[in-house]
């Protein structure tokens, strides 16, 4: 791709050498389109574009910087045309050394001569000063050894200023390669010097002329007037004439060079002044330097010009010196004060404090400056503490009033301006199960002591660890030196920090303790002693909080506890924090507990008294299902972290949660026997909130409104058969899982109170349903005036016998459709009914007759033969007194007849009594 405009080109430079920074103008083609388009200028290898000002596209004004070579091009860079020529160069020329003998419009200082020699300053005198190349043509070393020169100018010297020169040597050494035309050049040069030093004592002779006249007439007038006075007379007054004479040429001399006395002593004294500021000027500056450093904050440059200015001139006996020490000396003091304010002002970094302590170290502050910080720090993290939960408390009492607004963000309330900063500056760095992942809704939804609880903890966790390692550097000494140097005060500071071990560590348990008196008055207040509410309770208790989140406060103070235990601070000062841990724990047991047992109260509501294939409804697997989820959120609170005690360890817990325990089966045997008894309207509802967000509470109660009160009897019968075998069983093992102390006590307490209630529904079942069969026996036996002594020859069963059997039946399919486990058991203890009765009628009859005992025995052996399977040593025994209580059969007739007859009954009525017939059932004792 093309450029779109060609190279820049120098074609002039204005002047064409002269030494560094000076102002060139460099003319040319397609310099560039603007300022912005020049991008390089270099000048004999030199970046000169700080000083470049583009004037237009064929002109650029710029200083000649320090170039890397004395002879080079002009090269411009532009964004449109790159990197460009040049078709002229640029001599630099080296500036000329200035003697103390030569003028100058600048001040040359005599403290230090220049040798031209060497090219160095050195103290030499001003007579020993020559030119560095008295030729003024350029020096082109030769190659001769120097022992070879030696060898040839024996006793001969190169250099100029030696008595022994030798000008050979010198052009061999110098000049062996230079050609004849720079010798004749070199020729010129040394002319023009010789003519330069005529020249300047001419201009000295000449300067002096005035003086060299007056003086000369001076002299002529003192010779006129010794002629004028003659000879005799200068004979007897010549020495006083002569004495005359030199005071008036002394008086003459002292008005000629008073003025210029005057101004030398004036310089001299300027110059003696000057010497002193300049040599002292540290001091004298140093004031003013103090201020601006502080100003900008370099400590550190302040702090070494102190110690410099301490060392030199900490032990001054001039005035002068001692009155400017002594604002250093002011200013260092207010800068120690400075200091000290910034050490002590919260809040801070452990970087900062370290940093001010130090400063405060080198500054030879009073006092232990690092003692005050960790004070300070320690009163500033308490009040922090209680000023969050002071906040917490308004905050709640003012949600109080606003009806729990749900708009209501616990962020942007007004709270004290520590708290906030922390809130935006705390890195707490640690993660929370139930925390991680929760949207902005868990503020609204949380109470505010769990709130408080997770700001104070993550206020105390961000800043106890900086406060512990700045106690660490205080005792190691590495407060004040990183390298291990200044070990005086390191010894010191250990020696101080060995005395004051017990006051931090009592710092570091009044921190605990609030920490923990303050979770205490939030959730456990019960716990605090008289005194304590008002300092760290307050709050609203109207209902205490779930083991839900009982269970977050638990996770939140252990990972506290962790953050803190990571700092190495000794076990014995985070006790307190595992007994609350350990109280947190044993209170969510005993909530949840609580709170199940409220649950498990509210399955009543549940029950839809749908039976499944075995007889059972869904309330037995709610009830199980409720205490499994239950034990499963406390799984995390029944586990023991490191370090951390069983729930179980004291024996109050184990009888509390013994107790609870039995309590939760109770509470579900209760509704059991409050479903089976009740009628629907009488069921207890006072337990029931009213802010249930179903609107029909018992609509499943009330959906099924055909069940009898004997047929809720049977289905509460064969729940307590499950529950009894199964679900009480199961629950003993999730209890023994989870480390529940008690376990058999808990289940066989809740077995006898299921049994009992198993036992009085049954028998009220039975009541139900045998006393009207039992009953219907009597009349039965005894309809149409029926009488044993005089009745005619049997021909079958009665009906009453039938009647009763098809009662008797009905029973039967009743309770096999419920449950076909409970039928052996409900038909046994029917038949028992049944044939005690039965028995204890023909024990009533005072005599039979023939055919009376034989209608009597079938009928029994009737029913007898029937509920076969259904037989229990009880029934079995109220036939047999039954069957005692009739005249034996005598003939072998009246026995075929009986066969019979009974043959006959089953016959007839073979479909009715196939219920009877069921060989695979097991009969259950009452």
């Amino acid at each position: 791709m093309s450029r779109a405009r060609p190279p820049p080109l120098v074609t002039g430079i204005s002047p064409n050498e002269g030494i560094s920074w000076t102002k060139v103008t460099i003319r040319g083609e397609n310099l560039g389109t603007g300022p912005t388009d020049l991008i390089g200028l270099t000048i004999c290898g030199h970046n000169c574009l700080l000083t470049a000002e583009w004037m237009s596209a064929s002109k650029i004004v710029c200083r000649v910087g320090q170039a890397k070579n004395d002879k080079g091009d002009i090269i411009v860079t532009t964004k449109s045309g790159g990197k460009g020529t040049s078709t002229v160069s640029f001599k630099l020329l080296k500036p000329e050394k200035i003697g103390i003998l030569d003028q100058s419009a600048v001040w040359v200082d005599e403290m230090n001569y220049y040798d031209m020699r060497t090219d160095r300053n050195k103290g030499i005198p001003p007579l020993s000063l020559r030119p560095a190349n008295p030729l003024g043509i350029e020096i082109d070393k030769g190659r001769f050894p120097q022992k070879d020169l030696e060898s040839l100018f024996p006793g001969m010297s190169a250099d100029f200023t030696s008595e022994n020169f030798s000008a050979a040597w010198y052009l061999i050494e110098n000049h062996s390669t230079t050609s004849f035309d720079q010798l004749k050049t070199a020729v010129v040069n040394l002319k023009k010097q010789a003519n330069k030093k005529n020249e300047g004592s001419l201009a000295y002779v000449k300067g002096g002329l005035s003086t060299f006249f007056e003086a000369q007439d001076a002299l002529s007038a003192i010779h006129q007037k010794l002629e004028a006075d003659g000879t005799e007379k200068v004979e007897g007054s010549m020495t006083q004439k002569l004495e005359n004479v030199l005071n008036r040429a002394s008086n003459t001399a002292d008005t000629l060079f008073q003025e210029v006395l005057g101004r030398k002593d004036k310089a001299d004294s300027t110059r003696n002044a000057l010497n002193v500021l300049q040599r002292f000027k540290f001091l004298f500056n140093l004031p003013l330097n103090i201020e601006r450093n502080i100003q900008k904050g370099d400590y550190d440059v302040v702090i070494n010009d102190y110690e410099k200015a301490k060392s030199l001139f900490g032990k001054t006996e001039v005035q002068v010196f001692k009155k400017y020490y002594a604002e250093v000396e002011t200013r260092i003091e207010a800068l120690r004060e400075l200091l000290l304010d910034k050490l002590l002002e919260t809040p801070s970094t452990l970087h900062d404090q370290k940093r001010y302590i130090r400063y405060l170290s080198d500054l030879h502050a009073p006092g232990d400056p690092a003692w005050q910080c960790i004070g300070a720090q320690h009163q500033w993290i308490l009040q922090l503490m209680h000023n969050c939960k002071e906040s917490y408390v308004k905050e709640q009492k003012g949600s109080n009033s606003l009806l729990h607004s749900p708009m209501l963000d616990l962020d942007n309330d007004v709270r004290p301006s520590p708290v906030g900063h922390l809130s935006q500056t705390a890195s707490l760095k640690r993660g929370s199960s139930f925390q991680s992942g929760r949207d902005d809704a868990w503020r609204y939804k949380a109470p505010q002591q769990v709130v408080f609880v997770e700001k104070l903890t993550k206020l105390v966790v961000s800043q106890l660890p900086n406060f512990w390692k700045l106690w660490i550097s205080y005792v190691n000494g590495s407060l004040f030196s990183e390298t291990a140097e200044k070990s005086g005060q390191m010894e010191r500071s250990k020696k101080n920090a060995r005395q004051r071990q017990n006051d931090f560590k009592k710092m570091i348990q009044e921190v605990m303790h609030s920490l923990v008196k303050l979770i205490r008055g939030a959730l456990l207040p019960f716990s605090l002693r008289e005194g304590e509410s008002r300092q760290y309770g307050g709050w609203e208790m109207k209902s205490e909080l779930s083991g839900q989140w009982l269970t977050h406060v638990i996770q939140t103070v252990r990972l506290s506890s962790e953050s803190l235990t990571a700092l190495e601070i000794p076990n014995d000062m985070l006790q307190i924090i595992q007994d609350l841990i350990l109280d947190l724990r044993v209170r969510c047991i005993i909530v949840t507990l609580q709170h199940t047992a409220e649950d498990v109260k509210r399955l009543a509501e549940k029950e839809d008294w749908v039976v499944d294939n075995e007889g059972l409804t869904s309330l037995p697997s709610q009830f199980e299902q409720c205490i499994i989820h239950s034990l499963q959120s406390l799984k995390t609170v029944l586990d023991c972290r490191p370090g951390e005690a069983s729930v179980f360890q004291q024996q109050k817990t184990q009888e509390d949660v013994s107790q609870l325990s039995i309590g939760i089966m109770q509470v579900f045997i209760d509704c059991l026997e409050q479903l089976s008894t009740k009628p629907d309207g009488d069921i207890d509802t006072s337990h029931l909130s009213v802010d249930v967000s179903s609107p029909d509470l018992f609509g499943s109660i009330h959906e099924d409104s055909s069940l009898s009160s004997e047929q809720r009897l049977l289905i509460a019968l064969s729940n307590c058969r499950y529950l009894e075998r199964h679900t009480f069983l199961n629950i003993a093992e999730h209890f023994e899982k989870h480390g529940f102390q008690g376990v058999e006590k808990i289940t066989q307490v809740s077995m006898e109170s299921l049994k009992e209630l198993d036992q009085r529904l049954f028998e009220m079942y039975i009541e139900f349903k045998a006393d009207p069969i039992v009953g219907s026996l009597e009349p039965g036996i005894y309809a149409g005036y029926f009488d044993w002594k005089d009745c005619l020859a049997p021909s079958g069963v009665r009906n009453y016998l039938k009647e009763a059997l098809v009662n008797i039946i009905a029973v039967h399919a009743e309770v096999f459709t419920i449950s076909k486990d409970l039928v052996p058991r409900v038909m046994s203890r029917v038949v028992e009914a049944v044939s005690e009765e039965l028995s204890r009628l023909m024990q009533c009859v005072s005599s039979f007759s023939k055919n009376g005992a034989l209608q009597a025995r079938l009928e029994i052996c009737a029913l007898r033969d029937t509920v076969a399977i259904y037989l229990t040593p009880e029934s079995n025994s109220s036939f047999k007194q039954a069957l005692e209580a009739l005249p034996q059969l005598s003939s072998g007739t009246d026995k075929k007849l009986l066969e019979e007859l009974l043959n006959k009954f089953k016959s007839s009525m073979h479909l009715q009594l196939t219920c009877f017939q069921a060989s695979s059932s097991t009969m259950m004792k009452t």
